[in-house]
């Protein structure tokens, strides 16, 4: 039986060097290749094609997100593991739009490691319990009436959900980018948001955009 082929990706040289010892160890796994920045990542995928990217999201030259996208798009069959310090909303909803299948912080054990790697290869999702917790919040918290956004502001809303710049949404709508500024600065004011970032997470929150899934 062939082995699972893991590459592991951090900025963090102790992380990633750590990372790469603890995945060595377990059974019926090897590790594929390492990388600190994003850009390297994309250039070991595209060289090993490996079975699981272990993912940080904190990275230069082109961040754990970005990279995810990258990979479901070029490889979907590379399935993605974040690893990582953060648990907000933002950084959870964000990796799963981007197509992540599994999501551990920098707490996790060896042994949760494993059983992260064993699950995304039989092809579910694998979430560390505190990333659950959040999950089932997000999934039950009332939902507000959004902001009495207009039908055009709710299609902006989604296209930022997307990942879309103001460009590529002005092109999508047929509308200029300053009318584009205007409609992205209204769902702010309307909804309390402060960033993009923050309407990717309210747009998630109330059904108006749906994560991700194969």
């Amino acid at each position: 039986m062939s082995r699972v082929r893991v590459v592991v990706v951090d900025d963090q040289a102790v992380v990633r060097e750590g990372l790469v010892l603890i995945v060595g160890m377990l059974d019926g796994v090897e590790v594929a290749g390492a990388a600190e920045n994003g850009e390297e990542a994309l250039r070991i995928v595209d060289r090993e094609r490996p079975d699981v990217v272990l993912m940080d999201l904190r990275m230069p030259r082109l961040d754990g997100v970005g990279v995810t996208r990258r990979i479901r798009d070029g490889h979907p069959g590379v399935r993605v593991v974040v690893l990582t310090t953060y648990s907000d909303d933002e950084s959870i909803l964000a990796a799963l739009k981007a197509g992540a299948r599994g999501y551990l912080t920098k707490n996790a054990r060896a042994d949760q490691i494993e059983r992260a790697i064993a699950t995304v290869m039989a092809g579910e999702t694998h979430f560390e319990p505190v990333v659950q917790r959040r999950l089932v919040e997000l999934a039950t918290r009332e939902r507000p009436s959004n902001g009495d956004l207009t039908p055009r502001e709710l299609d902006v809303l989604r296209l930022i959900a997307e990942g879309r710049s103001n460009r590529e949404i002005a092109s999508l709508l047929y509308i200029t980018e300053g009318t584009v500024k205007t409609h992205v600065n209204n769902i702010f004011a309307k909804a309390g948001l402060r960033d993009r970032a923050q309407a990717v997470s309210y747009a998630f929150r109330n059904g108006l955009a749906t994560p991700f899934t194969d």
